[in-house]
C-alpha cells in the first residue's frame, strides 16, 4: 500500500475559461521533504489551496492524510501547518500570542521548541503584528508551525522577505523536522534551497506535472557541462562528438550526457587537457530545458 501523505490523480480546477490545474497528479511520501515547482502562475499555489480545502476541485481525486480536504477540513487542520508567502497577523497582537494561537488551534506547542526557535529566528515575540517587517511576520508564522507537533508542513514561498542567514537557520529546522517524521511539501522560487532540502520534486507547467523524481532522477534527464583548458585545439570530429562545444582560445566550453563524462575525457586527454571542471546539471538549467524562452521560476 503506498504510505502517502498527499495523493492527487487528475486535479483540475477552472476559473471561468481559465484552466488552471489540468490533470494534475502528485503524490507525497510520508517523512519525505518534497520539493513543488515552478513559474508563477504554473499552478502551485491553486493546488496547494484545494490541498488545504479552501478550494473545490472540478474533477480528480485529492487525499491529505488520508482524508478528504474539503469534507474534512478541520480535523486535518489540526494535524498540518501552512506558512504562505505572505503573512498577514492581527495588527494589535504580539507575535507572541499569535504564535501561542495558531498552536492552540493545532491542539498547542511544544514550549521548549517555541523558546528555541524564537531565540534562532532572532524573533522579538513582544512586538505587535503592525510593527513586524516581512521577513518578520514571516518568521512568526514559521516558529508556529515548527513548534507544532504536526504531521504536516505546507509552505508556499515560506522563506519570501528572509535575508540569508534566516534562510540558513530555516534550512536546519527542517531538516529537524524532517528528523522527527515530518512530511513537507515545499513551494519555493529559491532554487538552491529545494536543493539542499528536498527528497523529491515535482516540477509543474500549465498546470500538471511534467517532471517528477529525486533530484539524481532528474538531473540524469539532462545534460552535464563541462569546462576544460587545453594545450591544443580538438579537431572537428572529436568537437562533434560533444554537444554545444564552444572554444574561447584554450578554454572549451561543452555538454555531454551524464553518463558519457568519461568519454568526453578520455576523447580531450590527447589536446593537452590541463584542467577540468565537471558541472552536474542544476535546477536552474532544468528549469530552462523544461521552459524554453519562458521566464522560469521567480
Amino acid at each position: 500500500m503506498s504510505d502517502a501523505v498527499i495523493d492527487v490523480h487528475g486535479l483540475s480546477k477552472s476559473f471561468g475559461r481559465f484552466r488552471a490545474l489540468d490533470g494534475l497528479d502528485l503524490q507525497v511520501e510520508r517523512g519525505q521533504v518534497h520539493g513543488f515547482l515552478g513559474p508563477n502562475g504554473a499552478g502551485k499555489s491553486t493546488t496547494i489551496r484545494v490541498l488545504l480545502g479552501l478550494l473545490r476541485a472540478d474533477a480528480g481525486t485529492v487525499r491529505l492524510l488520508g482524508g478528504d480536504p474539503w469534507a474534512h477540513v478541520v480535523a486535518l487542520h489540526r494535524r498540518l501547518a501552512y506558512v504562505p508567502g505572505d503573512v498577514s497577523l492581527w495588527p494589535g497582537m504580539t507575535g507572541g500570542e499569535a504564535i501561542d494561537l495558531l498552536g492552540a488551534l493545532r491542539g498547542g506547542l511544544d514550549e521548549r521548541r517555541r523558546a528555541e526557535l524564537l531565540d534562532r529566528f532572532e524573533l522579538d515575540p513582544t512586538k505587535r503584528g503592525r510593527q513586524y517587517s516581512k521577513g518578520n511576520r514571516q518568521k512568526v508564522a514559521i516558529v508556529a508551525a515548527l513548534a507544532s507537533d504536526v504531521e504536516l508542513l505546507v509552505l508556499d514561498e515560506p522563506t519570501s522577505g528572509l535575508d540569508p542567514l534566516m534562510e540558513s537557520v530555516f534550512q536546519e529546522v527542517i531538516g529537524e523536522a524532517k528528523a522527527r517524521g515530518t512530511t513537507v511539501l515545499l513551494s519555493s522560487h529559491i532554487l538552491a534551497e529545494v536543493e539542499s532540502l528536498a527528497d523529491r520534486l515535482s516540477i509543474i507547467r500549465d498546470g500538471r506535472v511534467v517532471q517528477s523524481g529525486t533530484l539524481a532522477d532528474l538531473r540524469g534527464r539532462t545534460r552535464t557541462t563541462i569546462h576544460a583548458t587545453l594545450a591544443r585545439t580538438p579537431d572537428a570530429t572529436t568537437l562533434a562528438t560533444l554537444g554545444s562545444a564552444r572554444l574561447d582560445g584554450d578554454r572549451l566550453t561543452a555538454t555531454v550526457d551524464p553518463t558519457r563524462v568519461g568519454d568526453a575525457m578520455a576523447a580531450l586527454t590527447p589536446y593537452g587537457l590541463t584542467t577540468l571542471t565537471v558541472a552536474p546539471p542544476s535546477l536552474e538549467s532544468l528549469f530552462l530545458r523544461l521552459y524554453g524562452d519562458d521566464e522560469g521560476p521567480r
